[in-house]
């Protein structure tokens, strides 16, 4: 029997110190640049005698004009820069639903329910469950009390029963997280994509806390998943044009009245991973909050391919045949999310990557377009320029997708996978169970840069970065991870049998 191919490891593991000592080379190049002048200057004064540096500094004339002038010059250049530069916004906390055990679906409860409701669509039943044996969740994933009853009550009272339960819920945890007192807030905005009552659920919020008069408040709908990240730029627009304000955000959607009834097999899929789930979070450009805030908020960019027929009706809320209305997910999905995942990369790329990788990707560019080599795409290695990502947790494909296109490990995707596990696809506010996951892990560092990435109806996909501020410690009795978190991660097999 041959012996292992020794050489073949001894190359990769050559070619992986290459390529480190490439990326620390091409990341410090004006160190390596400066170091020789720096040191040959400093060379030069230390054998300078002492009547060679007065005779020099002799030589020099001020002119007492020149030197107000340039004093002038320096003191106006700063204070326009200072008024002109972004103000920085601060996350300074947040807080995530926490669904009572009492709402829990286990795959059991499912399959029953789907027996007795679609007892006539023996086929519709066989194909929830296929879809949730591969879906990846859990048995602890929750669902509204209307959709609990049999035949299920979807009606408006039950919906902003829900909508009451879980925003009030994150917003009391969040008001004690940071001893905000709600007439102290200056802006707030909550989107829910389905759900859009009248008076709105902003409005609700401001009834509930008794929120001042002249509050700014908005209410965003039918932006999809993605809409806690459009809350987060609509957020950071509204803070840069008022000063010392703070805006408090709130992501949910209310499951109530889009529990779908009918048969058609595009539209069931949503019934089968979309869980209740919510989250309300604190931002802030006040100077005295830096010391106080988690995190740093550093770029939002957002894509919409809306433009694009297809695109835009991959996620469609419609009727079926037989009246009902549900959510249409197209089979093109996949490959639509992949090229709107493309596009923002490449805008978002140049902002956050190192030089090293950067000039990789367009010596790549330049062989394909301009010398016409067949060779393929550079994919940037974001791994340089991240700690930790936060991927919707929209489904396992979703997750599988973004995993293999941008050559994540399988930590880097813990916290979608495990999320998605314990509470199951929570909309818009899915990201903020990853990075309390991430947070309850003890992984968070000072100086952590996090990724957080959305899709949503439109279609759009949506980043945003944040920068950590200080090191988390694991909460010891709050949060939706407190008392499951030991149990994490666990393994989440391919299919599950019911």
């Amino acid at each position: 029997m041959s012996s292992p191919t020794v050489p073949e490891v001894s190359k990769s593991v050559k070619l992986k110190y290459v390529k480190l000592g490439y990326q620390y080379l091409v990341n410090h190049i004006l160190t390596f640049l400066l170091f020789p002048v720096t040191l040959s200057i400093a060379l030069q004064l230390i054998h300078s005698s002492p009547n060679d540096l007065l005779a020099l500094w002799n030589s020099l004339h001020f002119d007492l004009v020149q030197v107000a002038c340039s004093l002038f010059l320096i003191v106006y250049i700063a204070t326009f820069y200072f008024l002109s530069r972004p103000r920085t916004i601060y996350l300074v906390d947040y807080a995530c639903f926490k669904p009572p055990c009492s709402l829990r679906v286990p795959f059991a409860m499912c399959l029953e329910h789907g027996r007795i409701i679609l007892s006539s669509q023996p086929k519709s039943i066989q194909f929830q469950m296929r879809i949730l044996e591969r879906s990846g969740l859990g048995e602890e994933t929750a669902l509204p009390p209307a959709i609990h009853y049999l035949p299920p009550e979807p009606n408006m009272a039950a919906a902003r029963e829900e909508a009451e339960m879980v925003i009030f819920s994150a917003m009391d945890s969040l008001l004690k997280k940071t001893g905000l007192k709600p007439k102290d807030i200056d802006i707030l905005i909550v989107n829910c994509s389905l759900f859009s009552p009248t008076p709105s659920l902003s409005a609700m919020v401001v009834n509930k806390y008794k929120l001042r008069s002249n509050i700014k408040s908005f209410n965003l709908a039918g932006m999809g998943c993605s809409a806690g990240l459009i809350s987060i730029d609509l957020a950071r627009d509204l803070l840069q044009g008022h000063p010392n304000s703070n805006a408090v955000i709130v992501s949910t959607e209310i499951l109530t009245p889009n529990c779908y009834m009918g048969n058609e097999r595009s539209m069931l899929l949503p019934n089968c991973l979309f869980r209740m789930g919510g989250a309300a979070i604190l931002l802030s450009n006040r100077w005295s909050d830096r010391k106080q805030a988690k995190y740093r908020l550093v770029h939002v960019v957002r894509t919409h391919k809306g433009a694009e027929d297809k695109a835009y009706r991959c996620v469609q809320q419609e009727e079926d045949p037989e009246g009902h209305v549900g959510i249409s997910l197209s089979i093109d999905l996949m490959a639509i999310a992949a090229d709107a995942l493309k596009t923002n990369i490449t805008t978002i790329g140049p902002l956050v990557l190192p030089a090293s990788e950067q000039l990789l990707f367009l010596f790549s560019l330049l062989q394909r377009k301009i010398f016409k080599k067949k060779s393929k795409a550079y994919v940037p290695d974001f791994k340089q320029a991240f700690e930790h990502f936060c991927i919707h947790a929209g489904g396992r494909a979703v997750i599988d997708e973004l995993q293999k296109n941008l050559q994540l490990s399988a930590e880097h995707v813990e916290a979608s996978r495990m999320t998605l596990h314990r509470f199951g696809n929570t909309s818009s506010s899915s990201l903020w169970y990853e990075m309390s996951y991430i947070e309850a892990k003890g992984r968070m560092k000072r100086g952590d840069r996090i990724w957080q990435i959305a899709f949503g109806s439109g279609f759009k996909c949506n980043s945003a970065v944040w920068k950590c501020n200080k090191t988390i410690k694991a909460p010891i009795d709050d949060g939706p991870w407190v008392d499951c978190i030991d149990r994490y991660p666990v393994y989440i097999p391919d299919v599950v049998k019911l």
